[in-house]
């Protein structure tokens, strides 16, 4: 795949998704041979840290794992041998890696990415067996909970915290200098975009405390191509070849999922990894398995924002197995001040029965149909006037109607007639509203 090909991809992520920015990488053997960027890079995109979420759970897996390799645990045995005071005490430590154990998604209290980390032992106190959703190995059901479980498994056996036995054993060893707990300059600053307005908002910088083994780490593109390496089996002396091969096998009830790293089918190969999102901040992590030459390739993405990435169609976009990406007109650009004409407009509207939203993006009005989001118009502000750039309203004017007390009733472009809600009756509706 081009060069050219992989910056369009960049290009349309930034554009589509509305980040930030966005930095990605192709790897051979853990060594990056690729690199790109798109949006407001604030410096080099192969030194630049990002935060990587629940990648973070790929590292505590192979710490469980190395743990067990030395004979100091077992997948198979109860979380309450190793944290006596924990709930879900007969969960295995198999089925918290798989995520089969039944374990709620999240901890109990206040959305914990955005908040100041607890100690271990208020989380263990805030999360009896009763919020359980499913008993052991029912179904698969994804939980960022059991993976704070796992890190007190590996901080209790090790005898540290978690993160220093990963840093001594594994990121160390890698070469991994600019994979951190806390974020090291330069890195990047968390943003979330308003969903109508396209103005940023930044996203608060925490500890997540004892939740942290769930996607507390930062790290750069150099630095996962390393890792990446690890879990395509190319670092033996760190991840014996049978347990790489265990980390990396799905096993019911698991979907799509090992222990502990996501396993996709890439243009018929199979790739381990994961994707990451924590506020603010979105990744993307896989890699194939090495082959008899002892390579592999591996794909990478980090951004800094809260959704617009979907992370794990990076590889087949990156690996060119879909085919070219579309083409890109423009940057998105965040707004910093949304015309005055303009707010009153944003949000919802109808076509009749049918929802449409109505946002501010890179300087013009987007009228975005939802039941077919790739139905969407592009209005510019010419004077005071709305007029139609891209779309099916192409060159036509966008009317705004006010009503009795001024503000905008619906708006009409053509014989279209936009409403604040589906046939509003106070409006010209042709045919009549229905009653």
């Amino acid at each position: 795949m081009s060069s050219a090909d992989r910056q369009g991809w960049l290009a349309h992520w930034q554009a589509a998704g509305r980040l930030p920015s966005v930095v990605g990488g192709v790897a051979e053997g853990g060594v990056l041979t690729w690199v790109g960027s798109a949006g407001d890079v604030p410096g080099d995109p192969a030194d630049l840290q990002y935060r990587i979420g629940s990648i973070t759970k790929t590292f505590v897996a192979v710490a469980v794992l190395r743990l067990r390799d030395e004979g100091l645990l077992d997948l198979d045995a109860p979380l309450r041998r190793y944290v006596p005071e924990a709930a879900y005490g007969g969960a295995t430590l198999r089925g918290l890696l798989a995520h089969s154990a039944g374990l709620p998604s999240e901890p109990a209290g206040p959305w914990w990415e955005r908040s100041p980390g607890v100690e271990v032992p208020a989380l263990l106190a805030a999360n009896p067996a009763e919020r359980a959703v499913a008993g052991p190995d029912t179904f698969f059901h994804y939980s960022n909970l059991g993976f704070a479980l796992l890190g007190e498994v590996v901080a209790r056996v090790r005898g540290t915290h978690w993160w220093e036995g990963v840093r001594a054993e594994l990121t160390a060893p890698l070469g991994m200098d600019r994979t951190t707990y806390h974020p090291q300059a330069p890195h990047t600053q968390g943003r979330s975009v308003d969903h109508f307005a396209s103005t940023l908002t930044e996203e608060p910088l925490q500890d997540t405390g004892a939740m942290a083994p769930a996607g507390q780490l930062w790290s750069t593109l150099p630095d996962l191509a390393r890792w990446a390496w690890l879990l395509a089996g190319g670092r033996p002396d760190l991840l014996a070849p049978e347990s790489r091969e265990e980390l990396v096998t799905v096993r019911p009830p698991a979907e799509g999922y090992g222990l502990g790293v996501r396993v996709l089918e890439v243009g018929g190969r199979r790739m381990a990894g994961h994707t990451g999102s924590m506020p603010g901040f979105l990744a993307s992590c896989f890699t194939e398995d090495a082959d008899e030459r002892r390579t592999s390739r591996a794909t990478l993405a980090l951004a800094n924002g809260t959704v617009g990435l979907v992370s794990d169609a990076v590889p087949a976009q990156l690996l060119g197995v879909v085919g070219p990406p579309p083409r890109t007109l423009r940057p998105w650009v965040p707004t910093e001040v949304v015309p005055t004409e303009i707010r009153p407009l944003l949000g919802l509207w109808f076509w009749g029965n049918t929802a449409l939203e109505a946002r501010w993006s890179s300087g013009y009005l987007e009228l975005r149909n939802l039941a077919g989001p790739e139905r969407v118009d592009h209005f510019a502000l010419d004077g005071t006037d709305l007029v139609g750039i891209a779309g099916y309203h192409r060159g036509e004017r966008l009317e705004v109607v006010p009503g009795p007390d001024g503000t905008a009733a619906h708006l009409a472009c053509a014989t279209f007639l936009y409403t604040r809600t589906p046939y509003d009756p106070a409006s010209p509706v042709p045919g009549g509203a229905p009653g």
